[in-house]
Protein backbone atom coordinates (compact mmCIF):
# COMPACT_ATOMS: atom_id res chain seq x y z
CA UNK A 1 0.00 0.00 0.00
CA UNK A 2 1.54 3.35 -1.02
CA UNK A 3 0.91 6.41 0.49
CA UNK A 4 0.24 7.90 -2.40
CA UNK A 5 -2.38 6.00 -2.76
CA UNK A 6 -6.68 6.14 -2.41
CA UNK A 7 -6.45 3.04 -0.11
CA UNK A 8 -4.29 4.91 2.12
CA UNK A 9 -5.06 8.31 1.96
CA UNK A 10 -9.04 7.41 2.41
CA UNK A 11 -9.20 4.58 4.22
CA UNK A 12 -6.28 3.16 6.20
CA UNK A 13 -5.01 6.33 6.91
CA UNK A 14 -7.64 8.40 8.59
CA UNK A 15 -9.45 5.62 10.94
CA UNK A 16 -5.49 4.94 12.24
CA UNK A 17 -5.09 8.69 13.00
CA UNK A 18 -9.14 8.47 14.80
CA UNK A 19 -8.10 5.64 16.48
CA UNK A 20 -4.46 6.73 17.95
CA UNK A 21 -5.82 10.19 18.64
CA UNK A 22 -8.69 8.90 20.94
CA UNK A 23 -6.41 5.75 22.45
CA UNK A 24 -5.07 6.24 26.29
CA UNK A 25 -1.50 7.15 26.37
CA UNK A 26 -0.43 3.69 27.52
CA UNK A 27 -2.06 1.82 24.62
CA UNK A 28 -0.42 4.47 21.40
CA UNK A 29 2.20 2.62 20.86
CA UNK A 30 0.08 -0.88 20.39
CA UNK A 31 -2.22 0.67 18.28
CA UNK A 32 0.93 2.05 16.12
CA UNK A 33 2.03 -1.57 15.79
CA UNK A 34 -0.94 -3.24 15.20
CA UNK A 35 -2.03 -0.70 12.83
CA UNK A 36 1.75 -1.16 11.27
CA UNK A 37 0.98 -5.33 11.05
CA UNK A 38 -2.56 -4.03 9.47
CA UNK A 39 -0.66 -2.03 6.99
CA UNK A 40 2.20 -4.52 6.25
CA UNK A 41 -0.65 -7.95 6.06
CA UNK A 42 -3.10 -4.89 3.68
CA UNK A 43 0.48 -5.22 0.85
CA UNK A 44 1.53 -8.76 1.61
CA UNK A 45 -0.09 -10.98 3.87
CA UNK A 46 2.32 -13.89 3.85
CA UNK A 47 5.11 -11.84 4.82
CA UNK A 48 3.42 -10.27 7.84
CA UNK A 49 5.27 -13.65 9.90
CA UNK A 50 8.39 -12.57 8.78
CA UNK A 51 7.86 -9.05 10.00
CA UNK A 52 6.94 -10.50 13.48
CA UNK A 53 10.01 -12.73 13.23
CA UNK A 54 11.93 -9.87 12.96
CA UNK A 55 10.57 -7.89 15.47
CA UNK A 56 10.94 -11.24 18.33
CA UNK A 57 15.15 -10.94 16.75
CA UNK A 58 15.35 -7.59 17.91
CA UNK A 59 13.35 -7.90 21.27
CA UNK A 60 15.11 -11.33 22.67
CA UNK A 61 18.23 -10.15 20.66
CA UNK A 62 19.01 -6.76 22.90
CA UNK A 63 17.86 -8.55 25.82
CA UNK A 64 20.23 -11.42 25.68
CA UNK A 65 22.88 -9.30 24.59
CA UNK A 66 23.31 -7.01 27.30
CA UNK A 67 22.43 -9.74 30.01
CA UNK A 68 25.35 -11.53 28.29
CA UNK A 69 28.18 -9.19 28.72
CA UNK A 70 31.27 -11.75 28.61
CA UNK A 71 29.73 -13.32 25.60
CA UNK A 72 27.89 -10.41 24.05
CA UNK A 73 29.72 -9.69 21.11
CA UNK A 74 28.80 -13.91 19.95
CA UNK A 75 25.46 -13.31 20.74
CA UNK A 76 25.32 -9.68 18.49
CA UNK A 77 27.21 -11.55 15.59
CA UNK A 78 24.74 -14.41 16.19
CA UNK A 79 21.32 -12.30 16.05
CA UNK A 80 23.17 -9.87 13.44
CA UNK A 81 23.56 -13.18 11.54
CA UNK A 82 20.40 -14.27 11.95
CA UNK A 83 18.81 -10.97 10.37
CA UNK A 84 21.09 -11.40 7.52
CA UNK A 85 20.42 -14.23 6.88
CA UNK A 86 16.54 -13.36 6.39
CA UNK A 87 17.69 -10.09 4.48
CA UNK A 88 19.92 -12.44 2.08
CA UNK A 89 17.45 -15.31 1.78
CA UNK A 90 14.73 -13.01 0.53
CA UNK A 91 16.70 -10.17 -1.39
CA UNK A 92 19.36 -12.07 -2.64
CA UNK A 93 19.04 -15.81 -3.11
CA UNK A 94 18.18 -15.48 -7.00
CA UNK A 95 21.10 -12.95 -7.71
CA UNK A 96 23.21 -15.63 -5.94
CA UNK A 97 21.82 -18.78 -8.01
CA UNK A 98 22.09 -17.09 -11.11
CA UNK A 99 25.82 -15.97 -10.52
CA UNK A 100 26.45 -19.16 -9.73
CA UNK A 101 24.51 -20.45 -13.14
CA UNK A 102 26.40 -17.47 -14.96
CA UNK A 103 30.43 -18.59 -13.49
CA UNK A 104 30.02 -22.50 -13.17
CA UNK A 105 27.49 -22.85 -16.47
CA UNK A 106 24.81 -24.31 -14.04
CA UNK A 107 21.25 -24.67 -14.57
CA UNK A 108 20.37 -24.50 -10.94
CA UNK A 109 16.44 -23.33 -10.92
CA UNK A 110 15.76 -19.95 -9.64
CA UNK A 111 13.18 -19.23 -6.27
CA UNK A 112 11.57 -16.46 -7.95
CA UNK A 113 11.15 -15.04 -4.24
CA UNK A 114 8.99 -11.76 -4.13
CA UNK A 115 10.55 -9.39 -2.21
CA UNK A 116 8.88 -8.14 1.12
CA UNK A 117 8.46 -4.68 1.09
CA UNK A 118 10.62 -2.42 3.12
CA UNK A 119 12.85 -5.44 4.30
CA UNK A 120 15.86 -3.51 3.20
CA UNK A 121 14.79 -0.71 5.84
CA UNK A 122 13.69 -2.63 8.84
CA UNK A 123 16.56 -4.77 8.72
CA UNK A 124 19.02 -2.10 9.44
CA UNK A 125 17.31 -0.36 12.07
CA UNK A 126 16.77 -3.64 13.86
CA UNK A 127 20.62 -4.40 13.18
CA UNK A 128 21.50 -0.61 14.70
CA UNK A 129 19.32 -1.28 17.42
CA UNK A 130 21.06 -4.42 18.40
CA UNK A 131 24.89 -3.21 17.58
CA UNK A 132 23.80 0.29 20.02
CA UNK A 133 22.70 -1.91 22.60
CA UNK A 134 26.32 -4.18 22.57
CA UNK A 135 28.19 -1.14 22.74
CA UNK A 136 25.97 0.07 25.68
CA UNK A 137 24.64 3.03 23.91
CA UNK A 138 20.96 2.16 24.56
CA UNK A 139 19.33 -0.60 27.38
CA UNK A 140 17.69 -3.04 25.87
CA UNK A 141 13.94 -2.65 25.21
CA UNK A 142 12.14 -4.85 27.88
CA UNK A 143 8.88 -4.05 26.31
CA UNK A 144 7.96 -5.85 22.95
CA UNK A 145 5.07 -3.79 22.10
CA UNK A 146 7.57 -0.64 22.37
CA UNK A 147 10.38 -2.35 20.07
CA UNK A 148 7.82 -3.53 17.76
CA UNK A 149 6.22 -0.54 17.12
CA UNK A 150 9.88 1.08 16.47
CA UNK A 151 11.05 -1.73 13.95
CA UNK A 152 7.40 -2.19 12.21
CA UNK A 153 6.22 1.94 12.14
CA UNK A 154 4.70 1.63 9.04
CA UNK A 155 5.34 5.60 8.55
CA UNK A 156 8.86 4.80 7.64
CA UNK A 157 8.39 1.17 6.77
CA UNK A 158 8.25 1.25 2.91
CA UNK A 159 11.27 3.90 2.43
CA UNK A 160 12.64 4.89 5.14
CA UNK A 161 14.25 7.27 6.29
CA UNK A 162 15.98 4.57 8.55
CA UNK A 163 15.24 5.59 12.26
CA UNK A 164 18.13 4.76 14.78
CA UNK A 165 16.49 3.74 18.00
CA UNK A 166 19.23 5.67 20.37
CA UNK A 167 16.58 8.62 18.81
CA UNK A 168 13.33 7.87 19.18
CA UNK A 169 13.60 6.15 22.22
CA UNK A 170 12.51 8.27 24.56
CA UNK A 171 9.90 9.33 22.25
CA UNK A 172 8.79 5.92 22.34
CA UNK A 173 8.31 5.91 25.75
CA UNK A 174 7.13 9.71 26.02
CA UNK A 175 6.09 12.24 23.74
CA UNK A 176 4.45 14.85 23.19
CA UNK A 177 1.11 15.57 21.06
CA UNK A 178 -0.12 19.16 20.08
CA UNK A 179 -1.93 21.10 17.64
CA UNK A 180 1.06 22.87 16.41
CA UNK A 181 3.20 19.84 15.99
CA UNK A 182 -0.11 17.95 14.28
CA UNK A 183 -0.04 20.86 11.79
CA UNK A 184 3.50 20.74 11.07
CA UNK A 185 3.35 16.83 10.15
CA UNK A 186 -0.06 17.95 7.83
CA UNK A 187 2.57 20.19 6.47
CA UNK A 188 5.21 17.98 5.40
CA UNK A 189 2.63 15.00 4.25
CA UNK A 190 1.20 17.36 2.01
CA UNK A 191 4.99 19.10 0.92
CA UNK A 192 5.45 15.32 0.01
CA UNK A 193 2.53 14.16 -1.34
CA UNK A 194 2.92 17.35 -4.06
CA UNK A 195 6.21 16.22 -4.83
CA UNK A 196 4.94 12.64 -5.83
CA UNK A 197 2.33 12.67 -7.80
CA UNK A 198 2.39 16.51 -8.94
CA UNK A 199 6.32 16.12 -10.03
CA UNK A 200 7.75 13.11 -9.81
CA UNK A 201 4.92 11.04 -11.79
CA UNK A 202 4.87 13.75 -14.01
CA UNK A 203 8.87 12.75 -14.65
CA UNK A 204 7.84 9.35 -14.50
CA UNK A 205 5.50 9.42 -17.78
CA UNK A 206 8.01 11.60 -19.51
CA UNK A 207 11.12 8.85 -18.39
CA UNK A 208 8.43 5.89 -19.72
CA UNK A 209 8.05 7.94 -23.00
CA UNK A 210 11.83 8.71 -23.86
CA UNK A 211 12.66 5.21 -23.12
CA UNK A 212 10.16 3.96 -25.50
CA UNK A 213 10.33 6.45 -28.09
CA UNK A 214 10.63 5.23 -31.71
CA UNK A 215 12.92 7.70 -33.05
CA UNK A 216 16.03 7.82 -31.18
CA UNK A 217 17.79 11.23 -30.97
CA UNK A 218 20.37 13.11 -28.69
CA UNK A 219 17.68 15.17 -26.83
CA UNK A 220 15.54 11.92 -26.16
CA UNK A 221 18.64 10.56 -24.44
CA UNK A 222 19.25 13.29 -22.21
CA UNK A 223 15.45 13.90 -21.77
CA UNK A 224 15.45 10.54 -20.15
CA UNK A 225 18.48 11.01 -18.32
CA UNK A 226 17.50 14.12 -17.08
CA UNK A 227 14.08 13.84 -15.85
CA UNK A 228 15.33 10.38 -14.20
CA UNK A 229 17.17 12.27 -12.17
CA UNK A 230 14.79 14.59 -11.30
CA UNK A 231 12.00 11.85 -11.10
CA UNK A 232 14.21 9.94 -8.41
CA UNK A 233 14.55 13.24 -6.24
CA UNK A 234 11.35 13.84 -6.24
CA UNK A 235 9.94 10.51 -5.98
CA UNK A 236 12.05 9.53 -3.07
CA UNK A 237 12.07 13.13 -0.74
CA UNK A 238 8.28 13.21 -1.68
CA UNK A 239 8.30 9.72 0.32
CA UNK A 240 10.76 11.03 2.63
CA UNK A 241 8.81 14.12 3.42
CA UNK A 242 5.60 12.30 3.95
CA UNK A 243 7.03 9.49 6.40
CA UNK A 244 8.75 12.41 8.49
CA UNK A 245 5.02 14.19 8.24
CA UNK A 246 3.43 10.90 9.07
CA UNK A 247 6.17 11.07 12.57
CA UNK A 248 4.94 13.98 13.59
CA UNK A 249 1.16 13.43 13.87
CA UNK A 250 2.04 10.60 15.95
CA UNK A 251 4.24 12.47 17.95
CA UNK A 252 7.96 11.33 16.59
CA UNK A 253 10.53 13.47 14.91
CA UNK A 254 12.28 11.52 12.52
CA UNK A 255 15.51 12.35 11.06
CA UNK A 256 15.72 14.64 7.33
CA UNK A 257 16.56 12.40 4.63
CA UNK A 258 16.91 15.26 1.76
CA UNK A 259 18.83 18.17 2.00
CA UNK A 260 18.77 19.92 -1.50
CA UNK A 261 21.37 17.21 -3.16
CA UNK A 262 21.69 18.77 -6.51
CA UNK A 263 23.28 22.19 -5.48
CA UNK A 264 26.24 20.19 -3.75
CA UNK A 265 29.91 21.17 -5.26
CA UNK A 266 31.47 17.61 -5.04
CA UNK A 267 30.52 14.03 -4.95
CA UNK A 268 31.46 13.91 -1.24
CA UNK A 269 29.00 16.67 -0.26
CA UNK A 270 25.68 15.13 -2.56
CA UNK A 271 26.55 12.04 -0.52
CA UNK A 272 25.91 13.91 2.69
CA UNK A 273 22.77 15.41 1.40
CA UNK A 274 20.61 12.40 -0.54
CA UNK A 275 19.40 9.65 1.75
CA UNK A 276 21.24 10.79 4.79
CA UNK A 277 20.31 8.32 6.58
CA UNK A 278 21.43 5.69 4.98
CA UNK A 279 24.68 7.61 4.69
CA UNK A 280 25.03 7.54 8.13
CA UNK A 281 24.40 4.19 8.73
CA UNK A 282 26.89 2.90 6.08
CA UNK A 283 29.34 5.61 8.38
CA UNK A 284 28.46 4.85 11.48
CA UNK A 285 27.92 0.87 11.44
CA UNK A 286 30.66 0.11 8.96
CA UNK A 287 32.90 2.73 7.71
CA UNK A 288 34.14 3.76 11.25
CA UNK A 289 34.26 0.39 12.68
CA UNK A 290 36.58 -0.47 9.33
CA UNK A 291 38.98 1.88 10.61
CA UNK A 292 37.18 4.35 8.37
CA UNK A 293 40.06 7.45 7.73
CA UNK A 294 42.16 6.59 10.00
CA UNK A 295 44.29 3.93 8.52
CA UNK A 296 46.82 3.94 5.80
CA UNK A 297 45.92 5.10 2.21
CA UNK A 298 45.39 1.45 0.79
CA UNK A 299 43.24 0.73 3.71
CA UNK A 300 41.11 3.97 3.41
CA UNK A 301 40.90 3.55 0.21
CA UNK A 302 39.19 -0.89 0.54
CA UNK A 303 37.21 1.18 2.96
CA UNK A 304 35.36 2.74 0.83
CA UNK A 305 35.36 0.75 -1.91
CA UNK A 306 33.50 -2.08 0.98
CA UNK A 307 31.13 0.57 1.58
CA UNK A 308 29.89 1.32 -1.15
CA UNK A 309 30.16 -2.00 -2.98
CA UNK A 310 27.57 -2.68 0.23
CA UNK A 311 26.12 0.36 -0.14
CA UNK A 312 25.36 -0.90 -4.35
CA UNK A 313 23.97 -4.06 -2.99
CA UNK A 314 21.52 -2.49 -0.15
CA UNK A 315 19.67 -0.79 -3.34
CA UNK A 316 19.55 -4.02 -5.07
CA UNK A 317 20.11 -7.90 -5.92
CA UNK A 318 22.04 -7.04 -9.13
CA UNK A 319 25.67 -6.27 -11.06
CA UNK A 320 24.41 -3.05 -12.23
CA UNK A 321 23.83 -1.62 -8.53
CA UNK A 322 26.97 -3.13 -7.68
CA UNK A 323 28.78 -1.41 -10.24
CA UNK A 324 26.62 1.70 -9.35
CA UNK A 325 28.08 1.86 -5.54
CA UNK A 326 31.58 1.20 -7.32
CA UNK A 327 31.16 4.31 -9.71
CA UNK A 328 30.78 6.23 -6.79
CA UNK A 329 33.29 4.58 -5.00
CA UNK A 330 35.57 5.55 -7.83
CA UNK A 331 34.53 9.13 -7.51
CA UNK A 332 34.76 9.70 -4.04
CA UNK A 333 38.29 8.20 -3.82
CA UNK A 334 39.00 10.67 -6.49
CA UNK A 335 37.82 13.76 -4.60
CA UNK A 336 39.45 12.80 -1.44
CA UNK A 337 43.10 12.11 -2.60
CA UNK A 338 43.16 14.41 -5.62
CA UNK A 339 39.88 16.48 -6.80
CA UNK A 340 38.73 18.37 -3.91
CA UNK A 341 41.06 21.09 -4.19
CA UNK A 342 40.21 21.77 -7.74
CA UNK A 343 36.70 21.67 -6.77
CA UNK A 344 37.01 24.41 -4.99
CA UNK A 345 38.58 26.70 -7.25
CA UNK A 346 34.93 27.44 -8.99
CA UNK A 347 31.61 27.22 -7.89
CA UNK A 348 30.34 26.85 -11.52
CA UNK A 349 32.16 24.42 -12.71
CA UNK A 350 32.47 21.88 -9.75
CA UNK A 351 28.30 21.98 -9.34
CA UNK A 352 28.22 21.16 -13.45
CA UNK A 353 30.49 18.41 -12.84
CA UNK A 354 28.11 16.98 -10.09
CA UNK A 355 24.79 17.27 -11.85
CA UNK A 356 26.71 15.81 -14.98
CA UNK A 357 28.12 13.10 -12.76
CA UNK A 358 25.31 12.36 -10.63
CA UNK A 359 22.81 11.89 -14.06
CA UNK A 360 25.08 9.16 -15.54
CA UNK A 361 25.21 7.59 -11.59
CA UNK A 362 21.60 7.63 -12.35
CA UNK A 363 21.62 6.29 -15.80
CA UNK A 364 23.79 3.13 -13.80
CA UNK A 365 21.01 3.04 -11.34
CA UNK A 366 18.30 2.41 -13.64
CA UNK A 367 19.57 0.24 -16.88
CA UNK A 368 18.93 -3.37 -17.36
CA UNK A 369 22.20 -3.92 -16.96
CA UNK A 370 25.69 -2.49 -18.31
CA UNK A 371 24.89 -3.00 -22.46
CA UNK A 372 21.63 -0.97 -21.29
CA UNK A 373 23.57 1.90 -19.61
CA UNK A 374 26.26 2.43 -22.18
CA UNK A 375 23.58 2.40 -24.88
CA UNK A 376 22.37 5.43 -22.94
CA UNK A 377 25.46 6.76 -22.55
CA UNK A 378 26.24 6.66 -26.18
CA UNK A 379 22.76 7.91 -27.12
CA UNK A 380 23.70 11.21 -24.76
CA UNK A 381 27.12 11.26 -26.97
CA UNK A 382 25.34 10.73 -30.69
CA UNK A 383 27.27 7.64 -31.04
CA UNK A 384 26.10 5.69 -33.89
CA UNK A 385 25.32 8.82 -36.22
CA UNK A 386 21.94 9.32 -34.27
CA UNK A 387 20.28 13.19 -35.04
CA UNK A 388 21.17 15.24 -32.59
CA UNK A 389 16.51 15.72 -32.76
CA UNK A 390 13.44 14.14 -34.00
CA UNK A 391 9.98 15.42 -34.18
CA UNK A 392 9.65 12.91 -31.19
CA UNK A 393 11.60 14.47 -28.75
CA UNK A 394 11.39 18.09 -29.49
CA UNK A 395 7.39 17.17 -28.90
CA UNK A 396 8.14 15.96 -25.77
CA UNK A 397 10.29 18.46 -24.58
CA UNK A 398 7.49 21.15 -25.59
CA UNK A 399 5.29 19.06 -23.19
CA UNK A 400 7.13 18.88 -20.49
CA UNK A 401 9.54 21.97 -20.43
CA UNK A 402 7.09 23.97 -17.96
CA UNK A 403 7.53 20.31 -15.44
CA UNK A 404 10.96 20.20 -15.58
CA UNK A 405 11.47 23.83 -15.05
CA UNK A 406 9.61 23.54 -11.81
CA UNK A 407 11.51 20.63 -10.54
CA UNK A 408 14.75 21.71 -11.26
CA UNK A 409 13.66 25.14 -9.36
CA UNK A 410 11.71 22.94 -6.36
CA UNK A 411 14.79 20.96 -6.08
CA UNK A 412 16.85 24.36 -5.03
CA UNK A 413 16.50 25.47 -1.83
CA UNK A 414 15.25 29.47 -3.83
CA UNK A 415 11.35 29.02 -3.05
CA UNK A 416 11.84 27.97 0.60
CA UNK A 417 14.15 31.17 1.01
CA UNK A 418 11.84 33.26 -0.91
CA UNK A 419 9.00 31.99 1.57
CA UNK A 420 11.28 33.28 4.62
CA UNK A 421 11.58 36.51 3.49
CA UNK A 422 8.52 37.00 2.82
CA UNK A 423 7.25 36.02 6.46
CA UNK A 424 9.26 38.19 7.87
CA UNK A 425 6.28 40.85 6.81
CA UNK A 426 4.15 40.16 10.11
CA UNK A 427 1.32 40.89 7.45
CA UNK A 428 2.28 38.34 4.86
CA UNK A 429 3.23 36.06 8.04
CA UNK A 430 -0.69 36.42 8.94
CA UNK A 431 -1.66 35.93 5.79
CA UNK A 432 0.24 32.79 5.20
CA UNK A 433 -0.59 30.85 7.95
CA UNK A 434 -4.66 31.15 6.89
CA UNK A 435 -3.41 29.89 3.44
CA UNK A 436 -0.83 27.27 3.97
CA UNK A 437 -3.99 24.94 5.60
CA UNK A 438 -6.27 26.41 2.21
CA UNK A 439 -2.80 25.05 0.20
CA UNK A 440 -2.71 21.69 2.09
CA UNK A 441 -6.06 21.00 0.90
CA UNK A 442 -5.54 22.13 -2.77
CA UNK A 443 -2.95 19.87 -3.09
CA UNK A 444 -4.77 16.95 -1.69
CA UNK A 445 -7.83 17.32 -3.88
CA UNK A 446 -5.52 17.92 -7.15
CA UNK A 447 -3.40 15.04 -5.97
CA UNK A 448 -6.79 13.02 -5.36
CA UNK A 449 -7.92 13.44 -8.74
CA UNK A 450 -4.65 12.67 -10.32
CA UNK A 451 -4.88 9.45 -8.27
CA UNK A 452 -8.51 8.50 -9.32
CA UNK A 453 -8.24 9.32 -12.58
CA UNK A 454 -5.63 6.13 -12.36
CA UNK A 455 -2.43 8.14 -13.26
CA UNK A 456 1.27 7.16 -13.67
CA UNK A 457 1.66 6.19 -10.10
CA UNK A 458 4.70 4.39 -9.66
CA UNK A 459 7.31 4.45 -6.58
CA UNK A 460 10.87 4.01 -7.41
CA UNK A 461 12.65 2.47 -3.90
CA UNK A 462 9.46 0.13 -3.87
CA UNK A 463 11.79 -2.48 -4.67
CA UNK A 464 14.70 -1.99 -2.24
Amino acid sequence: MLFSSISFLYHFLPVVIVVYLIAPRFLKNTVLLLSSLVFYYWGEPKYTLLMITSIALGYFGGIIIEKSKKHSALWLGVFVSANLCLLGYFKYMDFFISTVNSVLKTDLPLLQIALPVGISFYTFQSLSYLVDVHRGTVPAQKNPIDLGAYIAMFPQLVAGPIVRYSDIAVQLKSRTHSLDMFSRGVGSFASGLAKKVLVANLLGELVSKCTDASAQSVLGFWLYAVSYTLQIYFDFSGYSDMAIGLGRIFGFEFMENFNYPYISRSITEFWRRWHISLGSWFRDYVYIPLGGNRVKPFRHILNIIAVWALTGMWHGASGVFILWGLYFAALLILEKFFLLKYLKKSKILSHVYVLLLVTMGFVIFNAKNLPDALNTFGGMAGAGGIPLVSAESLYYLRSYCVIILVAIIASTPAPKLIYKKLCKNSAVNALMSVAEPAVQVIILIISTSYLVDGSFNPFLYFRF
